[in-house]
């Protein structure tokens, strides 16, 4: 019987150690930090004569992070994703939006555009503008959501998510240009008001 027990004792704690179910997710974490980081460098220029706030840095010497995690019974794990954001589409498009961004401040200026809740650029009142400046804002906007919903879709292609998760992407990206507008822009809640930041 003691024999049977040394035996079963520790493939009992084997096997209750290693119940561990990995589940595939939305790596909205990660498509957000991405999405930041994106919009960061498409409205470069305007961050150039401003200074940015840095955020304090984490304890990387910790002890505590290294650590191992131990825990007894069925537990979940998440498989580690990291978004691939630097595709030569993606960089393109990138590049576009950058280059296009300048003509498109004194429009978010005057109030005639806005950033919509689902990460698109929405044309609000030209009613102020010339027939030039009209124009301009119309075929200025609609290269905008064309890059932007290329980048979405290129952003879904290369890390191989199901193109259902456009909507969750859209949402994420407007949550990041949204957030990142300057005071006074306009913006669409996600209920659908539009706000003065």
């Amino acid at each position: 019987m003691k024999k049977k027990l040394h035996l079963i004792i520790p493939l009992f704690v084997f096997v209750l150690v290693s119940c561990v179910t990995v589940n595939i997710y939305f790596p909205a974490t990660a498509i957000q930090k991405a999405a930041d980081q994106i919009v960061d460098d498409v409205r470069a220029q305007e961050q150039n004569g401003e200074q940015k706030k840095s955020e304090p840095k984490k304890d990387e010497s910790s002890w505590l992070k290294n650590l191992p995690l131990i825990s007894f019974g069925a537990s979940e794990a998440y498989a580690a994703v990291d978004i691939e954001v630097s595709t030569p589409a993606i960089r393109g498009l990138k590049d576009s939006m950058k280059n296009r961004f300048l003509a498109l401040q004194p429009f978010y200026g005057k109030g005639a555009l806005g950033e919509n809740n689902k990460g698109l650029v929405e044309v609000r009142n030209a009613d102020s503008l010339s027939l030039k400046e009209r124009a301009d804002l119309n075929r200025l906007s609609q290269q905008e959501n064309s890059d932007r919903n290329a980048l979405y879709s290129e952003i879904l292609r290369a890390n191989k998510l199901n193109p259902d998760m456009m909507g969750q992407v859209q949402k994420l990206f407007a949550n990041s240009w949204r957030g990142k507008s300057r005071q006074g822009w306009w913006i669409q809640q996600d209920n659908g008001q539009w706000m003065k930041k």
